[in-house]
């Protein structure tokens, strides 16, 4: 697999979690990245965008810490301008930026039902929206969205989390073939398990029986093996982690 050294990659939601292994992975197989997320200081939950710098730039990595609330253009223009400006383009892209709501919809208040599509739909629009024009100037590039293996679970019910990615699913499959001509590749990636991240703990998220655990390190590589792509490789798919890595083993 080639080494991502000279690329520039931009992950939403980077703060913690799979975001900020996924971002990890990319600065260790030789991409800068802007680790984006609104979290500059801790709070309720544990994790920041200068943490997951800091780890990077330890290791020998190239890393801007970015704020960005996915959910206000002005903050994404911001923070791509950033990006760019530090590192001269961005290449690929990371939608990870998620909130978790797995209430039934009968009692899914409005606020939390909005917020869902704001941040997980929305949030990704934004994102990619601002990052296209970049990629297409680069000559093509990579674009990822975190979805959920609940998409396809229909017979266990509805929520505002599930039907958001949902949406992204539809979005980013469509944005593949209006794309491909700019050599841009568009996939969507879910675990394939259940990755404990501290948004899902502190959400309050159920007991998982281990055998059903995913380490958010599996998710990093499925999406380092796709922010390799480009509109002549793999795209327009929705994928879940352990199937991507087992194509590359195959290979």
């Amino acid at each position: 697999m080639s080494s991502l050294a000279g690329k520039v990659a931009f992950v939403a939601g980077a703060s913690r979690g799979i975001g900020a292994a996924v971002a990890q992975e990319l600065a260790r197989a030789g991409a800068a990245v802007a680790v984006a997320a609104r979290s500059e200081s801790e709070g309720r939950v544990a994790g920041t965008i200068h943490a997951v710098a800091q780890r990077i730039t330890e290791e020998g990595g190239r890393a801007l810490a970015v704020a960005c609330d996915v959910t206000d253009e002005a903050s994404v223009d911001a923070a791509v301008a950033a990006t760019v400006a530090e590192f001269g383009g961005i290449d690929i892209l990371v939608a990870n930026a998620g909130v978790l709501w797995l209430g039934p919809i009968e009692s899914t208040p409005l606020k939390r039902w909005q917020l869902c599509l704001d941040v997980n739909l929305t949030g990704v629009f934004l994102v990619t929206k601002a990052i296209v024009p970049h990629m297409r100037s680069r000559g093509g590039g990579s674009m990822i969205a975190v979805t959920t293996t609940g998409v396809g679970m229909t017979d266990r019910g509805s929520n505002a989390y599930w039907v958001s990615k949902s949406a992204v699913e539809r979005l980013y499959l469509g944005l593949a073939a209006d794309l491909r001509a700019d050599n841009i590749a568009v996939n969507c990636v879910s675990p394939t398990r259940v990755v404990l991240t501290e948004g899902w703990q502190a959400a309050g998220g159920r007991d998982i029986p281990p055998e059903m655990v995913e380490p958010p390190e599996t998710m990093a590589a499925a999406v380092a093996l796709l922010a390799r792509q480009d509109g002549t490789g793999i795209t327009g798919t929705v994928e879940c982690s352990e199937n991507v890595l087992a194509q590359r083993q195959s290979r």
